[in-house]
């Protein structure tokens, strides 16, 4: 990713008193360049049906799994955060049927009024104008996002991931099978600790309290590892359970995470399918 494009659209939205306010649509030289690199865009109007289909394109790439899991792991000890989402953005639509947005409509909208979208919990609209996916690259590169429910935040996010694995293949190439983004044992290690410490057993840990105990275990600011958790829980890796919850509501700083609980544990099953090549067998 290019250093100066990424400065650019960090300095955009983030100063040092946080969080800024520009005004879209973005001009000038510097957005120019960061739009020359892929990192900035102009306002995106398009609509749910071609996201879908642009999803389900992407979905019949049998690579597209491994690509998404291997760059993940590979964020761990890089910090390369905005590698991260692509693995619940791969999974809250790998099961996405192609459908059009009025097909099914939901009976109790949560989500969208699109029954399919709805059911998978995706955030969706029937149509987006001016779409600015800025904002939502921002947050992608700084904390490895926040909207990661959003349809349009999940076309997004597996786009540049590929974008970025192509980019990144020059040193690697597919005929030697191998990825640029090369899985080290201390990604191994990180990953064994992180699914360890889901495994409290406690009723009474929240997601904060595992936020906590990742803190040991991976290199992260706070904000990253709400990211984290959020990213393996709408992975299906943190799953809330069936047992009577001891927090009420769960907790207002989450969305897909906010009713986990330490007894649930993580998913064994998905888990596996996920990292099992790269677990220990202790972990399998």
């Amino acid at each position: 990713m290019d250093k100066k494009a990424t400065k650019i659209l960090m300095s955009t939205f983030w100063g040092g008193g946080g969080w800024k306010s520009p005004h879209a649509p973005f001009s000038g030289d510097d957005f120019e360049y960061a739009k020359s690199k892929g990192v900035m865009f102009d306002p995106l109007t398009i609509s749910h049906d071609e996201i879908v289909e642009r999803l389900h394109h992407m979905h019949q790439n049998p690579a597209l799994k491994e690509r998404v899991i291997t760059a993940f792991l590979h964020s761990l000890s890089t910090k390369k955060v905005y590698l991260r989402s692509a693995l619940s953005s791969w999974a809250l639509t790998r099961n996405m049927p192609l459908h059009t947005y009025g097909e099914r409509p939901a009976l109790h909208a949560n989500t969208s009024a699109c029954g399919d979208c709805n059911f998978l919990r995706l955030q969706s609209d029937k149509q987006y104008v001016d779409a600015d996916l800025n904002v939502l690259n921002f947050e992608r590169i700084k904390w490895s996002g926040v909207r990661h429910g959003w349809l349009l935040y999940c076309l997004m996010d597996l786009e540049l991931l590929l974008q970025d694995y192509n980019d990144n293949s020059s040193n690697s190439t597919e005929s030697n099978h191998i990825s640029p983004y090369e899985v080290t044992e201390e990604d191994r290690t990180i990953l064994a600790k992180m699914l360890e410490a889901s495994q409290t057993g406690d009723p009474t840990d929240s997601a904060r309290s595992l936020e906590k105990k990742w803190k040991d275990c991976v290199p992260s600011s706070k904000q990253e590892r709400d990211s984290l958790l959020e990213i393996w829980a709408a992975a299906g890796i943190l799953v809330p359970g069936d047992t009577p919850r001891k927090r009420k509501g769960g907790s207002g700083d989450f969305i897909f995470v906010a009713t986990w609980q330490g007894d649930d544990g993580y998913h064994a099953e998905n888990v596996l399918d996920y990292f099992g090549p790269y677990l220990p067998q202790s972990n399998l």
